[in-house]
């Protein structure tokens, strides 16, 4: 059977739609409807009358994702897709199914199959080769086959002895229909998120220090130890007596995601005039966000993603043991 990645929309939105209706959907919704087995010269067509302005080339490749969604995908087929906050592939058996929908609430992804979701592959169990193959910018594309083989052993529970802790990121595959600043500055976003995931504890409390310095505050960690609920204070003064005051948690777990207890526990120390903030590198789940939403004090859940990005946003104003810890070269693109 094929093995294809369907990917969750931009920084994995729709994965809990996918989840919880046992579907996976893709873009392109003014175009409408498609009937199954439409031939691809037709879609283009299609596309083109819906999108006049469009490049030739983004037609023929938008055409061909929706052709392979609507035309390739068969029953039986295995579909993966992927939560970038909690680094988890999820693996399941396509159904076929396709129907459209053009509700309001669909956002832009109306063409839709059914999938009976199964299992959960943490990312930082995987080759390397298999990471940098599931790294493709594409909404749709067929996996590899050493890829999909890589994703079946550790779905089964075998992991390969030279997958954790690799340092063999760098040797990137490039597939030359993705060749864009787009993909290359996805693919550099999960190399640096590979890394972070490899820092032991102490590294990743002052990596999240170094950032808060880097925005101006002055910082004070925690030993080891016993931290009461705070790993890091955050303050203009250093001391935690001027405001704002940001009491920081930070949970290096890659592979759990914090839940609802773990939220709650943290808020029971705080008091009035504090801000929050959770880092977990594993993710958060659905009831964790539920209850930071409720939270009495203002709170922000930070996962490894939304670290990575901090990170490229405000690199050049870390200071130097900080960006030693996460050492990253400025790469310069055409435009």
């Amino acid at each position: 059977m094929t093995t294809w990645m369907v990917r969750a929309g931009r920084k994995g939105h729709l994965f809990d739609q996918f989840m919880d209706e046992g579907i996976v959907t893709i873009g392109w919704k003014a175009m409408g409807a498609v009937e199954p087995g439409i031939s691809l010269d037709i879609l283009k067509t299609k596309m083109l009358q819906t999108w006049p302005d469009w490049h030739p080339q983004k037609i023929s490749m938008s055409a061909g994702q929706v052709n392979r969604f609507i035309n390739e995908i068969k029953p039986g087929d295995t579909v993966v897709t992927y939560d970038p906050s909690q680094r988890i592939y999820k693996i399941g058996v396509s159904k076929g199914e396709y129907r459209y929908d053009d509700s309001a609430d669909s956002d832009d992804h109306g063409h839709i199959l059914k999938v009976n979701w199964q299992k959960d592959v943490p990312r930082d169990v995987l080759q390397p080769r298999t990471k940098n193959s599931l790294g493709a910018i594409s909404t749709l594309f067929k996996i590899p086959n050493h890829a999909a083989e890589d994703l079946s052993r550790a779905a089964s529970g075998k992991v390969t002895t030279n997958a954790l802790n690799s340092e063999d990121e760098d040797d990137v595959e490039v597939d030359n229909d993705t060749l864009s600043f787009d993909a290359v500055e996805t693919r550099a976003a999960d190399l640096i998120a590979d890394r972070l995931s490899r820092l032991g504890w102490s590294e990743m409390q002052d990596l999240v220090a170094g950032v808060l310095r880097g925005m101006g505050y002055k910082t004070e960690v925690s030993p080891k130890g016993a931290d009461r609920g705070k790993d890091i204070i955050a303050s203009p003064d250093g001391f935690g007596f001027q405001d704002p005051r940001i009491i920081v948690e930070v949970k290096h777990r890659v592979t759990t995601a914090m839940g609802a207890p773990e939220i709650r526990a943290f808020l029971g120390g705080r008091r009035d005039g504090d801000k929050c903030l959770y880092v977990s590198t594993g993710g958060f789940t659905r009831e964790a966000r539920y209850e930071a939403e409720r939270a009495r004090y203002p709170l922000k859940l930070m996962t490894l993603e939304d670290l990575t990005e901090v990170i490229l946003s405000d690199y050049e104003s870390l200071d130097t043991s900080t960006k030693a810890l996460i050492p990253l070269t400025r790469v310069y693109w055409p435009t």
